[in-house]
């Protein structure tokens, strides 16, 4: 014989309370907010019989009282400071930001890049610091993706010392190379990841 569970989500049964909508008899099982929440609590409830709740939860719209550009923002998938009355629909600023898009042609090389090589996502995270040419610009200053500012400014000055036609003598070929740090650290100082 197979046994058949029925399972909801949220019912409290053997509460010994009644439905509150009017004129129903069936036991009240399932709490429906009558009052928002706060962060201390879910704020004042009453109790509703199975088809009452239900029809409590279709009538509900999270975006009810929000004007066209709120509903925008609140869909975005750009994380922001500050919400609509404390919600928010998006979780992108809390835990694995991902890859930057903008580093991308294709969104699907974007998705993809999160899960490459098997990496894990924080090691992605790490590496979509950067841009495609400020990872360069860090391999030229011989610094990982791991680099801070302080980092990038201190190996800097060390390779400038190092090839610098004054610290060599008068000797020009190392030019070349001390262009290309040059450039490395102008390109590296206004990236976002610094700021």
């Amino acid at each position: 014989m197979t046994r058949r569970h029925e399972k909801f989500h949220g019912r409290v049964e053997g509460s010994g309370r009644r439905c509150a909508v009017p004129g129903c008899g069936d036991a009240g099982e399932f709490r429906a907010p009558v009052t928002p929440g706060d962060f201390d609590g879910p704020g004042e409830v009453r109790w509703l019989c199975l088809d009452h709740v239900r029809q409590h939860n279709s009538a509900y719209n999270y975006f009810a009282g929000m004007s066209p550009q709120e509903i925008a923002e609140e869909q975005s998938p750009i994380p922001r400071r500050e919400s609509h009355g404390g919600k928010r629909f998006n979780f992108t600023d809390v835990g694995d930001p991902g890859p930057r898009w903008a580093d991308f042609d294709d969104p699907f090389d974007a998705i993809a890049a999160r899960f490459r090589n098997g990496a894990s996502m924080r090691e992605e995270a790490v590496r979509a610091r950067f841009s495609a040419s400020e990872q360069e610009a860090l391999h030229v200053l011989g610094l990982g993706n791991d680099a801070d500012l302080h980092g990038v400014r201190k190996a800097y000055a060390a390779l400038v010392r190092k090839y610098h036609p004054d610290r060599n003598g008068g000797d020009r070929r190392h030019e070349a190379r001390l262009r290309a740090v040059i450039d490395a650290f102008q390109r590296l100082k206004k990236s976002p990841a610094f700021a």
